[in-house]
């Protein structure tokens, strides 16, 4: 076993452990990690820590040794009932499966619808960040980049103005399960904490996605649930609990990863002037820029696999039903795929970073995160002059989600 704790949610508070994670790849790329208790949440039977790129990579190409369907993609177990239930998800499942799931919603999930919403994008970034300009300050987690992808979002879904907030909440739920300002703890009848992903803390948000879809069918619109509601790939379409499960999907992962990536490229900046005065100076960049960003500052930190059959990686035996969790956190910054990777270049090329995963699950709304983030620079980069920080940065409490709860800024 690793005596470097990098399962921890509270280190990854603290920011990215990159000493710790560097060490794992030089000297033990897959490492046995402890899954302690943590706070209220149980211990858990430890996994394969997988740092290194290539690794990495690797896991996320072969799905018929790396399952996401056996134990599903978070490091926590789910409870064994549950588990049923949390395999609906695409993102909990492998081919065949999988690949009939991907086809129907790549049938509407287009670039070409994605690229229409361009404009209106725009529009909300110069409204948000207009909103705080003649103040000289704000916070900026709070007060722009929580709203603008959320709400772009619900433009894309087509969720009622009234019910926008919602998204927030369920996402906070969710993802800030064991973040002191996000967590909302309900315990059983034994006095432990309900996973936040099980059914009966998602019965809110599942009902309401089924009222959404019934909606789209008697009053069809120009919105992504309406497409998924009537699409239709070999004769098959989305049953009703495939399209709760795209919903949480496009709410969660739609969401919090946009969320995360924005605060987190506007620290980089701030933290690297000599890149942003750069970038600053030649707007061209922002395309480039925006991918040292994911590499940089990855939205989602970790994937868990399940082996399932007896394997091999990195000079190490993994057992079938063993978990393996990928660190996007450490292949990131890993010497052997990126020249100098802890410098930050607006203009680095290649740059094959893994910020969307890789594989079947490779992320079907990557295109929408780009934009949505090549839109935001643009108008923050033209709105706003040179910005400093203006107190305590302070990070999600996750192992998870890379995530920036209050980015606090002066200009």
């Amino acid at each position: 076993m690793s005596d470097v704790d990098v399962f921890d949610p509270r280190v990854f508070a603290r920011g990215v452990p990159h000493d710790e994670l560097r060490r794992l790849r030089d000297t033990e790329p897959v490492a046995w990690q402890d899954e302690h208790e943590v706070l209220d949440w149980p211990s858990g039977p430890g996994y394969w820590a997988v740092t290194r790129y290539a690794d990495v990579k690797h896991v996320l190409r072969t799905p018929e040794v790396f399952s996401s369907w056996l134990g599903a993609t978070q490091i926590r177990d789910p409870e064994p009932d549950d588990l049923t239930f949390i395999r609906r998800m695409i993102l909990n499942m492998d081919p065949p499966e999988h690949n009939r799931l991907r086809r129907i919603v790549s049938a509407v999930f287009t670039r070409r619808r994605l690229e229409r919403s361009a404009d209106q994008i725009a529009e909300r970034a110069r409204a948000l960040i207009g909103a705080v300009v003649p103040r000289g300050r704000c916070d900026l987690s709070v007060e722009v980049t929580d709203d603008f992808p959320l709400l772009n979002l619900a433009d894309l879904i087509g969720v009622p103005p009234q019910d926008r907030g919602l998204l927030l909440k369920w996402t906070n739920r969710v993802i800030g399960y064991q973040d002191p300002e996000h967590a909302e703890i309900v315990r059983g009848p034994d006095g432990k904490p309900i996973n936040p992903r099980s059914p009966a803390m998602l019965a809110d948000m599942f009902g309401y996605a089924q009222e959404l879809a019934e909606a789209k069918r008697r009053d069809p619109a120009d919105d992504l649930m309406t497409a998924l509601v009537q699409a239709t790939v070999d004769g098959r379409s989305l049953d009703d609990a495939e399209l709760r499960m795209f919903f949480f999907l496009m709410v969660i992962a739609g969401n919090d990863t946009v969320r995360s990536a924005l605060p987190g490229g506007v620290l980089a900046l701030v933290q690297n002037p000599g890149e942003y005065r750069r970038l600053r100076a030649d707007p061209s960049l922002v395309p480039s820029a925006v991918e040292e960003m994911l590499r940089w500052h990855p939205p989602v930190l970790t994937f868990r696999r399940t082996a399932a059959v007896d394997t091999s990686l990195g000079g190490k035996r993994i057992a079938a039903g063993d978990k393996v969790v990928v660190y996007f956190a450490s292949a990131h910054f890993d010497e052997r795929q990126f020249p100098d990777p802890y410098r930050f270049d607006v203009s680095r090329a290649p740059n094959d970073h893994l910020a969307f995963g890789q594989g079947p699950h490779l992320c079907l709304g990557a295109h929408f995160g780009r934009l949505q983030m090549r839109v935001f620079f643009r108008e923050f980069l033209t709105m706003l002059p040179e910005v400093r920080l203006d107190g305590e940065v302070r990070r999600l409490t996750s192992n998870f989600i890379n995530g920036i709860t209050h980015l606090p800024l002066r200009w």
